[in-house]
Formats: C-alpha cells, structure tokens, sequence
C-alpha cells in the first residue's frame, strides 16, 4: 500500500471515529437533558399522567375557553416530549388522590373543583375571589397580605406552582396553573415550556408557587410574561382567619 492510500485510509478511518464520538456525545447529552426534564415533570419514560381540565364558567354548557384549549395543547406536548402517557379528565370527574401520577391541572378555582380542593390542601395562604358579579376585585387574589386585582387585558395574574406531598422520592409532582382568565392559564403553560430547565436548575424536585403577572394580553396575548415573586413560603402558610379576601392592586 502506498503513502498514499495509506493516508487516504488513515483520514477515512479517523473521519469516521470522529463522527461516531461525535454522535455518541450527542446522544449522550440528549440523554441526559431528557432524563433530566423527565425527572423535572416526574414523566418517566411510559409513565402515566392526568391532565385536569377544567371549564368556561361563562357558559352553562360543559365546555373548554378556547384559550384553555391552547394550554392543554401545550401540556400534551410536553408530556409527549418525555414519552409518557396522559389521561385526560374533567375537573368533576377526578375522583382520586396525588402523588401516585405527575398532575396537571388547569383553570382557577371558580372553573375548576380539582383546584379548589388543591389550594385547600397545599396552598392555605392563597385565596382567589371568585365571585360571579362585575366589580373591580373580581378574580383578584390574596396571597399573604397582598392583594393582586387584575386589570382585563392590561395587568392579570397566574400562579404557576409545582407541589409534592410527602416525602417518598417517587412521589409525582402536582403541577398548578391558576389564572385570572383563561388566556392567562395559557401564558403559565407556555411559561413553563420555555423555562423548565431554568427552574429545575433551580428548585430541584423541590415544590415551588410563583406568580406572574402577563402584560397587555388584548396585545401580545400569553407570550409577555413576568415573574412577580416566589411566593412559596407565603402561599404554603395559611392565612389569619379575619384575613380580607380582597382589596387593592399590587402591581
């Protein structure tokens, strides 16, 4: 063989090792990322999940706001992207506890049962008004002694929590999205599809309740988004009996 053909061979050869560890370190990190997000959302590969969906309490028919259907939309990719499984089931039709499967539950406690009884179970220092009657503190809600009011289109509020109950390491976690209007469910869905790893980086398995307030939605619809406060010790201690349910604006 010449000089030749032997480098010729030898670049061959070397090209394909390259690419190989090339591929092996991508599939590698790939691996890695998605066990990561799958431990994140409690989504093993296969795993089974339960996505709650709630209702439009302005209609007396049983239906979704189309904005909350945006949102499940959403949520379905994600638990898609973790190759798991989901069940879905309407808000009173989810007769069964938590922590056996990863949760998600959509809509606030005035369209939704299975968020009423979460919030009373795992976050006694929140209350949300929901009273039907038109008034400047409908929807507003308290967490602590803040007052958060909404103003429609301009200023509104979410909570994004994600809770664990007990302290078995295979315990699924209970992922909340607690608006003021249902476009607001939708810009907490898509809050946590762009900044999973940030917050899992962060809070670990850990539970965690933030608020964030979505600017100008009759303009920029969910996608202008700010964090407001981890409000998590707040929310997780319950509120003083003769505590005001609502009241001013806190921007």
């Amino acid at each position: 063989m010449s000089d030749d053909v032997r480098n010729i061979v030898l670049s061959v050869v070397a090209a394909g090792i390259s690419a190989a560890l090339g591929w092996i370190a991508r599939t590698y990190l790939w691996r890695r990322k998605l066990r990561r997000k799958q431990t994140f959302f409690g989504l093993p590969e296969n795993s089974e999940c339960l996505l709650v969906v709630n209702r439009d309490p302005a209609t007396a028919e049983p239906a979704v706001h189309r904005f909350d259907v945006f949102a499940l939309l959403e949520l379905s990719a994600l638990i898609k992207d973790c190759g798991a499984h989901v069940q879905m089931v309407t808000q009173d039709a989810a007769h069964q506890g938590f922590g056996e499967r990863t949760e998600f539950c959509v809509g606030g406690p005035g369209s939704n049962r299975r968020m009423v009884a979460h919030m009373a179970a795992m976050l006694p220092g929140v209350r949300v008004n929901v009273d039907p009657e038109p008034g400047p503190d409908r929807g507003a809600f308290q967490i602590g002694s803040e007052r958060y009011r909404m103003d429609p289109g301009i200023t509104e509020y979410v909570l994004l929590a994600r809770l664990t109950a007990g302290e078995r390491r295979e315990t699924r976690p209970v992922f909340l999205f607690c608006g003021q209007r249902a476009i607001t469910n939708q810009a907490a869905t898509r809050y946590l599809a762009r900044n999973h790893e940030r917050l899992a980086r962060k809070h670990g398995s850990n539970s965690f309740v933030l608020l964030l307030k979505v600017i100008n939605s009759q303009a920029y619809g969910p996608d202008v988004v700010e964090l407001v406060a981890d409000v998590t010790r707040v929310a997780q201690t319950a509120l003083p009996a003769a505590a005001p349910r609502t009241g001013h604006r806190a921007d």
